[in-house]
Parts: C-alpha cells; structure tokens; sequence
C-alpha cells in the first residue's frame, strides 16, 4: 500500500483531485495540513507527500517529484502578513503553525526588506489539528495571537479574511520585487525507498485528472469553502501555477541559500528528483 499524505487546502487541489476522485487501487491518501505532511514523511508513516517546501531541506533522504509543484509568480492571496499596524512597527509576528515554508519566507523577507527582526511566537502542537475541526481561523485562538502586532496567515482562512483597515503583505508579491522570481510554496516529495517513476506517474495522472475536470472541481470547491465560483476560478488560475519551469527552480534554489544565511536551515542541498 502506497501511502499518499496530501494538502487539504483549495490550492492544492489541482494537484489532488485525481487521488481524491480515481484513487488508484494500491494507494491510500490522507487529508493533511502542510506541516503534517512534512511530519508524516519525517517519521515514516507516509511514502509521498506534498511537502511546504523548506521541508525538503530539512527531512533526510527525501527525493522529489519533477514537474508539479504549487507556486506563484506574483501576487498569490492565499499567503498573507496582516497587521494592525505599520510595518516599520511590527515587533512581534504570529506564525500559523500549519505552515513551514511560508514562516521561514517571512522571516526572510521582513529583515531583507524591511530591516526588521521582530519576536515570533507560534504555539507548539497545533500543526497536527485537523483541517475540518475548529475554527477556520485558528490563529486567532493562540494565546499569543491577540499579543502579536501581525499574524501570518496561509490557505483557505487567509483567502476569507476581512483585511479592511489592515496592513497586508502578499509574500508571493513581495518576494517577486525582491528577487525577481516566482514562489514554490510547496512540492511532491518521496522517501527514498518509494521512489520509483511509476510514483511520478500516479500523481501526473492526478493533476491531468483535475485539469480534465476543471469545471467540477470548481464548482465542488466552491460548496465546500463557501467562495464564489467566480473567485475559486480567478484563484488557481492566475495565482497559482503548477507545472514548475526553470524559473521556478532557480528562486526555490535562491530562497534555500537565503535559509540556510538564515540560519534556518542547516544547509542547503540541490533537489535530487525521482528518475
């Protein structure tokens, strides 16, 4: 049994829908959320996940999946700094635990930028809460949320944030000015032993499935979030892109050289990817 942890965020499913409607026989899938994939991995408990990118770094032995990833050339609305107040008086930052690639990419871009080395708060163990349960903005039950001057906000809550009167950072835009390249927030990763190019197959066979199935897709991922046709549409069609080019390669190699400057990662080592 293969098994197969996938991100159960509406900018995933591009990615997901074939796993989730034509499951192939063999094949086992669990809805995560992107730090619980990352942790699956990491302990063995699955063979392929869709990883927050700064993950692969970060787990030994990994190899990825070519070709498929979740990335933005610009603005991506879905991955948001949001603050009462001005950037030049942000002090404190709260970190969504569900997201590990995203936390690191603020850190970057706050002291790169804008010259700021704020406090990070991030309470511990809530990256294993399930997606469904609870509050759809469950930053703002941390004890340490009502505390902090901005909060990081990613996924399907950040698309349904008010934002009025807020200050609002779009991380994918901001690391666009900033580098000139496109984001991979996330990509297919395989433990060594599971990685074979029948595994790179299934999921391709998985994101042909959904572009095949556009229109239902949208109309089903509309019922669940509760966001208008219109605004899913918009959404992964512009915001997002999924077939990763050279482009997009050499901004995730430029955003793993800045974590390990950082500190946040050990080192950085080149993508070694199945077949």
């Amino acid at each position: 049994m293969l098994r197969i942890s996938l991100v159960d965020f509406l900018n995933a499913r591009p990615l997901t829908w074939g796993l989730l409607h034509e499951p192939p026989a063999g094949v086992s899938v669990s809805r995560d959320l992107p730090s619980v994939c990352a942790e699956k991995l990491a302990d063995g408990s699955a063979d392929v996940g869709l990883i927050p990118s700064i993950e692969y770094q970060r787990i030994a032995s990994l190899r990825a999946v070519p070709g498929l990833g979740i990335a933005a050339a610009s603005e991506v609305r879905s991955v948001l700094l949001v603050s009462d107040v001005s950037r030049e008086k942000i002090r404190s930052v709260w970190l969504d635990p569900a997201s590990r690639t995203s936390a690191a990419l603020v850190r970057i871009l706050l002291k790169r930028v804008y010259g700021l080395e704020p406090e990070y708060l991030e309470a511990k163990g809530e990256g294993r809460r399930a997606k469904g349960g609870g509050s759809p903005f469950p930053f703002r039950h941390s004890p340490f949320a009502g505390e902090a001057d901005a909060s990081l906000v990613i996924g399907d809550p950040a698309l349904k944030t008010r934002l009025n009167g807020k200050v609002v950072l779009d991380l994918a835009a901001e690391w666009r000015a900033f580098s000139g390249h496109s984001f991979v927030f996330a990509f297919w990763a395989v433990r060594a032993e599971a990685a074979a190019a029948e595994v790179a197959l299934l999921l391709r066979r998985s994101y042909e499935a959904g572009q095949r199935n556009f229109a239902r897709l949208i109309g089903e991922e509309s019922a669940q979030t509760g966001l208008s046709e219109a605004v899913v549409e918009d959404y992964l069609r512009h915001s997002l892109h999924y077939e990763l080019n050279a482009g997009d390669l050499a901004g995730l190699d430029m955003f793993y050289r800045m974590a390990e400057e950082e500190g946040l990662i050990a080192s950085a080592r080149p993508l070694d990817f199945v077949g």
